[in-house]
């Protein structure tokens, strides 16, 4: 597999700062390309959002730089899961033993990340970012960790009432503001076409049909039409009044 990727992020229309941090590293190996996309997004109802999201990435900056494996043909992508769910365990308890330090001060961040080597990838993921497949349709690959999916998932909201119900935005599990974290992973094989990560903001206020429209891999010829595609999107969001942050980032595989 080869692989683009792009990122776009916007303060949106009412908050002074942007709590939203993303992360793209490339590299070639023995077995082809490698490519790491995250996206994490600060709690905006919490002090510091943006440190927990930051400091999230900058941890997985390093991860990539010194613990990656160099030798990857037998790699087992799920003993990189498994890794990665223990980071993000750790990152959880530093983020919490940070915050009782500094009284009254309490920070979060979702984190939605990816690893392609070669045609297989690894993801795992806390909170309500997002990770999309898109080919000849548009495929969720994560699933949200809030109170209204797992209500729907129950049977006792709707789909639709989940899209307006107040408590949408309450997660169940973040990293750093929970007592424990339990990532989800998942081991795949890539397909070409285009993977969407996203925060929140990128979902509310535009539909999946939407975003397959503009981000099909057919309309993504080269990493100028990748950035405008994604940023007609942001302008999208925020003209119809989305007030969180908004990031995306794309990565076209073929």
């Amino acid at each position: 597999m080869r692989f683009t990727a792009t990122a776009d992020t916007d303060i949106g229309i009412s908050k002074n700062t942007n709590q939203d941090s993303l992360l793209i590293k490339h590299a070639s190996s023995n077995c082809g390309e490698v490519l790491l996309a995250v996206v994490c997004d600060g709690m905006g109802g919490l002090a510091k959002g943006e440190v927990a999201s930051a400091a999230v990435i900058r941890r997985f900056a390093r991860w990539f730089a010194q613990e990656l494996p160099l030798e990857l043909d037998n790699l087992d992508m799920r003993v990189i899961g498994a890794k990665w769910s223990l980071l993000l365990k750790e990152l959880n308890v530093d983020l919490l033993e940070y915050s009782e330090k500094h009284q009254g001060i309490r920070m979060g961040t979702t984190f939605s990340g990816i690893l392609f080597v070669g045609n297989r990838y690894v993801i795992a993921h806390v909170g309500d970012s997002r990770i999309y497949q898109i080919t000849s349709t548009m495929t969720q690959l994560t699933t949200d960790q809030t109170f209204v999916a797992r209500e729907v998932s129950r049977g006792t909201l709707t789909a639709e009432q989940a899209k307006t119900d107040k408590r949408r935005n309450m997660l169940l599990q973040c990293v750093g503001a929970s007592q424990s974290v339990e990532p989800q992973v998942i081991c795949g094989e890539a397909k070409s076409g285009v993977y969407l990560l996203c925060s929140d903001g990128f979902r509310h206020e535009i539909t999946e049909g939407e975003m397959y429209e503009a981000l099909y891999a057919a309309q993504l010829h080269s990493k100028e039409t990748m950035h405008a595609q994604a940023r007609e999107l942001i302008e999208r969001c925020k003209a119809r009044g989305e007030k969180d942050n908004i990031s995306v980032l794309l990565i076209k595989a073929e």
